[in-house]
């Protein structure tokens, strides 16, 4: 059976692949638990940053142009089969990416002195520091400002909304995403940056 034929089996290839370079060519088990947080953080970011690019280049414009063209097809599939899946996935690798992101400046500073130095912009960490308040704001428009807001928009809430209330969350999530894009930009270059001597 070919593993290439599932996302599970797709995933493993890449873990077992990913471990096989740590073995292979890096410094073996002491390598791949010094680099877990670090390569866990940059996985569950890479997803995060890529269904939140998803949303801003694919999606939004897509929603759109369907609804625009009444000879077109309508949203609806998109909206009901295959947004909420990528918010649970989008939800999900903001807050893991958050906290690995913690773990790794815990690593990186010898504990709680390396959380607060990245935070206060101390001892070398000033670069890593801003990529992180950077993500803390991104994290908090996921959660607090586009999740709410999108619940609202497809209906995932339970209640029922006038248009005039959708019409304010659809604003809301859409400034709040359109600023994570803009932060993201920044953000990464303090993320690969600061491994690379900016």
């Amino acid at each position: 059976m070919n593993p290439l034929l599932s996302i599970k089996g797709t995933l493993a290839v890449g873990f077992i692949l990913a471990i096989a370079v740590t073995f292979g060519m890096g410094s073996g088990m002491a390598g791949l638990k010094g680099a877990a947080m670090v390569w866990l953080h940059v996985l569950a970011g890479v997803t995060w940053i890529g269904l939140l690019y998803y949303f801003n280049f694919v999606q939004v414009p897509g929603v759109g142009a369907a609804l625009a063209n009444p000879d077109g097809p309508t949203p609806a599939a998109i909206n009901k089969y295959i947004a909420p899946t990528a918010l649970l996935w989008f939800r999900m690798a903001a807050a893991v990416t958050w906290l690995t992101g913690l773990s790794a400046l815990a690593t990186l500073g010898g504990g709680m002195n390396g959380i607060v130095d990245a935070f206060t912009f101390q001892n070398g960490m000033a670069i890593i520091g801003l990529g992180a308040w950077l993500g803390t704001i991104m994290l908090f428009n996921v959660w607090v400002l586009i999740w709410p807001n999108q619940k609202k928009i497809l209906g995932l809430d339970g209640q029922e909304h006038s248009a005039d209330v959708i019409a304010g969350a659809k604003k809301v999530a859409l400034m709040a995403s359109r600023t994570n894009t803009a932060l993201s930009i920044p953000m990464l270059l303090c993320m690969v940056g600061f491994a690379h001597g900016l």
